[in-house]
């Protein structure tokens, strides 16, 4: 991280959240609930929370050909919102692909990611 970025990454614990209105993963109840289920993780403000995405696309432009692609994207949720979802804080850290989307199975499939980060 540069020296622009590392005064960011403890914005959520100054941020102060206004009531029913939510601007940033922060403000929602799983945060809240991770927090106070992990409040040996939360009490250090530049421990790093991210976020998992993945959406499926076919690289061929053709629905009928039976291909997928799953990218799996982390978030570094850290950071305030004009910056959190900026294309140099998400990291591809995986593709999934193969004939078929990995339906229920994509935790075996995500397993080695999670046990990379834990």
């Amino acid at each position: 991280m540069s020296l622009r970025t590392t005064e960011h990454i403890t914005w959520h614990q100054s941020h102060d959240a206004v009531d029913g209105v939510m601007m940033h993963p922060f403000d929602g109840e799983a945060w809240k609930h991770f927090n106070s289920v992990h409040p040996h993780f939360s009490a250090e403000s530049r421990n790093v929370h991210l976020g998992l995405c993945t959406d499926k696309f076919n690289p061929f432009e053709s629905f009928a050909a039976p291909y997928s692609c799953w990218p799996v994207i982390l978030m570094v949720y850290n950071f305030p919102p004009r910056m959190c979802m900026r294309p140099e804080f998400m990291f591809l850290s995986m593709v999934i692909a193969g004939p078929s989307n990995p339906g229920r199975n994509i935790d075996v499939c995500l397993r080695l990611l999670i046990d990379e980060l834990t």
